[in-house]
């Protein structure tokens, strides 16, 4: 027996290849994009950072280079580390963050190791003052008219 497709098989076929095409791309287009990003830290790693017997280089050598030094409390590291997930074309959202707090003392060697995740994060208000700058609020009509004559024609 020989078996035939005739043009409506085909467009059967057709028709479901590109129904399966459009819902596997609608699948894909839900599901979330991932980013990681600073450094993601093993528990027992940090646990190597001994307070009062490691020192900086001992601390830079286990952790690597800080993500960010203190300006303020002194001689502090913090090594920060997020993952962040964005489905479509909403905003990412914060799904883990680990941070890694070194202090030092006087004599370089570490005193305290604190580790903070996402759940100890505080919001902070940001303050949308402006600080105000010297001069004429003029405007773009002002400034054109009082620029005329002032061109010299040397």
């Amino acid at each position: 027996m020989t078996s035939s497709r005739g043009p409506a098989s085909t467009r059967g076929l057709l028709r479901a290849g590109l129904v399966g095409l459009a819902l596997a791309a609608s699948l894909a287009a839900c599901s979330p994009r991932v980013d990681n990003r600073g450094m993601r830290f093993d528990p027992a790693v940090v646990s190597e950072v001994r307070p009062g017997m490691s020192t900086r280089d001992d601390v830079l050598y286990i952790l690597g280079t800080p993500s960010t030094v203190s300006s303020f409390q002194g001689p502090v590291w913090y090594y920060i580390g997020q993952r962040t997930e964005k489905v479509a074309f909403f905003d990412p959202e914060v799904t883990e963050r680990q941070v890694v707090e070194v202090l030092f003392d006087e004599t370089d060697r570490v005193s305290q190791v604190n580790l903070y995740g996402l759940e100890d994060g505080q919001e902070v208000e940001l303050v949308e003052r402006e600080t105000p700058t010297e001069g004429q609020d003029i405007t773009i009509v002002q400034q054109f008219l009082g620029n005329l004559g002032r061109f010299n024609t040397d």
